[in-house]
């Protein structure tokens, strides 16, 4: 009895460890931009068929919609994306329920793209520049898009300051 206790164990252990394993790899799919939200958020419809998801770019921080510099950064990746077929790969799920994604447009790193073209910053952890610093550091020397104005603040000092954009009027 107790090496069949143990057997089923083991199984659990081994279904566990393979659940969580299939948990961390990314998700890979092709979809078509139904959606731009704001600089760094879209929503997209997969090509294989299912739900609309709504992901958030990787690696980058736009600015507030409600933030100088918001609105210019939305409609940006609205004119590269709207209604283009997409690669997206998702990554993990952050805490609005929005997938993080690493998204691709032919052949092109969007969120590099936003970065390099002064849409957005490079998003920062801790002592990091994060994964975009070189490309900010380039549009702020050419003073591209928001790095126009050298007080430009960073999305998360906004927030701070004055909290949420307030949402819009229902129509």
């Amino acid at each position: 009895m107790k090496r069949w206790w143990a057997g089923l164990g083991l199984a659990l252990l081994a279904l566990s460890a393979s659940a969580q394993e299939a948990e961390h790899q990314d998700e890979v799919y092709s979809a078509r931009v139904s959606r731009v939200f704001d600089g760094d958020t879209v929503w997209v419809k997969p090509l294989a068929g299912g739900q609309y998801r709504k992901l958030r770019l990787e690696g980058i921080d736009a600015p507030e919609i409600c933030q100088s510099g918001g609105e210019a950064s939305r409609d940006a990746l609205a004119r590269r994306l709207l209604k283009q077929v997409v690669e997206v790969r998702v990554r993990a799920q952050d805490d609005y329920g929005r997938g993080v994604a690493r998204i691709v447009h032919q052949g092109d790193d969007v969120a590099a793209w936003m970065v390099s073209a002064g849409h957005a910053w490079s998003y920062r952890w801790r002592r990091s520049l994060g994964p975009f610093a070189a490309e900010e550091t380039t549009a702020r020397e050419r003073r591209r898009g928001l790095f126009k104005d050298a007080a430009a603040e960073l999305p998360r000092d906004f927030r701070k300051r004055h909290g949420p954009c307030p949402m819009p009027p229902r129509g």
